[in-house]
């Protein structure tokens, strides 16, 4: 595994590419950022945001997701993976902010794992981006980028990957390293083509080496 000092490296090249990483979510609060990661696990960020354009103009509130018949929430994501469960979720989670937290979305990670359809992932999403708080969330690009470039093991899990991002990364970094590897794993680490020939973290990557001589 390639230790701290790499692993800064690593970072700082993936910052110069993308200066301007950041939650690509389209939200003006925390509600909406919590409803928009709710909506967009197993989901591409560019379908949520198509979806939240009208639906955060219909609904501004938690009360006003619980307004109307669950039928008429699902029809309004229907295009969106997984939208029967997911309109069931948004329901509860507005229930609970409002018997649990006067309307309002809390601000720990572990008070926000209480509610419906937010898992560790949205937790620290929503905890890092809307309320500035220390925390790496793993999603399917920062798994990818970190195995392949052997920030951690192949065989580890999502939260193992995190443990040992949050070890081998300054606390003050978690939140733009999140952000970093993510646009490095969306546009350039991508799971099935990945630029691997024009990629400035070649030397120090095990996977890339592979494919390129499998390719010749």
């Amino acid at each position: 595994m390639l230790n701290k000092k790499e692993i800064s490296h690593c970072l700082d090249v993936m910052r110069d590419m993308f200066p301007r990483a950041e939650c690509e979510l389209t939200h003006s609060n925390p509600f909406e950022l919590v409803i928009a990661v709710l909506l967009s696990a197993q989901c591409t960020d560019v379908l949520v945001n198509k979806v939240t354009k009208d639906l955060f103009k219909k609904y501004k509130t938690p009360e006003d997701y619980l307004s109307v018949p669950l039928e008429e929430l699902q029809e309004d994501i229907r295009s969106i993976g997984l939208y029967r469960n997911k309109a069931k979720n948004i329901r509860k989670l507005c229930q609970s902010l409002i018997d649990d937290y006067g309307g309002e979305v809390p601000n720990s990670k572990t008070e926000l794992m209480k509610l419906a359809g937010v898992g560790r992932k949205t937790a620290n999403v929503v905890a890092s981006v809307a309320f500035k708080e220390p925390a790496i969330a793993v999603d399917t690009h920062v798994e990818r980028v970190a195995k392949r470039l052997a920030f951690c093991r192949w065989k580890d899990s999502v939260l193992e990957v995190e443990k040992t991002l949050m070890k081998k990364v300054p606390m003050e970094e978690w939140g733009e390293t999140h952000h970093r590897m993510i646009f490095f794993g969306r546009y350039h680490c991508k799971a099935r083509n990945p630029e691997c020939p024009t990629c400035p973290l070649l030397d120090l990557c095990r996977e890339g080496k592979k494919r390129l001589k499998k390719t010749k």
